[in-house]
């Protein structure tokens, strides 16, 4: 299991039992993310390319594997998550060039798993 996986595996149990605890709050929080995400002025892929480098820049694990997954599942590709990191080093320095190899291994891990799924 990689990276992206074993994150994804680490938090579901633990993230289920606390949307069962406050399901409005998770509610509430699904209605926003849906808004957010929902194509507008910015396509999908390039709502998710933003959110893979703010995650990069708030160095969470969780948010990198989901948004590394969300980036794959919208047709981005190996280049465009390559140059979004590299926005993110700039912007972020040192910390970027530890969590930045990180989120690009999962794209890789999650369009890997898309592609095979796909074709």
């Amino acid at each position: 299991m990689s990276y992206g996986h074993a994150v994804h595996k680490e938090l579901r149990e633990p993230s289920r039992e606390l949307r069962r605890a406050i399901p409005e709050v998770y509610d509430g929080y699904r209605q926003m993310h849906a808004a957010a995400y929902a194509a507008g002025a910015l396509d999908e892929k390039t709502k998710e390319l933003i959110a893979l480098a703010i995650a990069v820049s708030k160095e969470c694990d969780g948010c990198i594997a989901s948004h590394a997954r969300g980036a794959a599942r919208t047709g981005a590709t190996e280049s465009e998550v390559a140059e979004a990191l590299g926005v993110t080093i700039a912007m972020n320095g040192g910390p970027a060039t530890v969590y930045g190899p990180r989120a690009f291994a999962a794209f890789r891990e999650f369009a890997e798993e898309t592609d095979a799924q796909q074709g």
